[in-house]
């Protein structure tokens, strides 16, 4: 397929295998990944991540973190750390919708950072399930 990918957090290896693209929200952008990349060390923001696996992709909710891309000749790593990553199949849909609209909430009555990080992983969970 072209890329190793590893994704973990401090509690677990959240996914590991073989993909043909990578794509990822940094904290200064998007950013996508294929075989051959150039090394890279990026930030991660607290966002949606994307493998993709030919006509399969997995979505995964990402809290922040970094992604590091090696290649050597036709091998291209690609190694998520991030702080807490829940796979799509593991995202409770209801429950971010409900974060969503309760920071949206504190939002509308006052500007707050945790409301803000709160809304961005709501936000991040609903676009990693394919609903956003």
């Amino acid at each position: 397929m072209g890329l190793e990918v590893h994704l973990v957090t401090p509690e677990r290896e959240v996914w590991t295998g073989e993909a043909t693209m990578v794509v990822a929200r940094g904290v200064e952008g998007d950013v996508g990944i294929l075989k051959g990349h150039a090394p890279l060390l990026v930030t991660l923001a607290i966002g949606p991540l994307f493998i993709h696996q030919g006509d399969r992709v997995q979505g995964v909710a990402v809290d922040g973190g970094f992604l590091h891309v090696t290649s050597r000749g036709d091998d291209t790593r690609v190694d998520v750390l991030a702080e807490h990553a829940e796979l799509q199949e593991e995202i409770d849909l209801a429950a971010a919708e409900r974060l969503r609209d309760a920071a949206q909430e504190r939002l509308s009555e006052r500007a707050d950072a945790d409301a803000r990080a709160d809304l961005a992983k709501a936000l991040a969970r609903i676009r990693a399930r394919g609903q956003g």
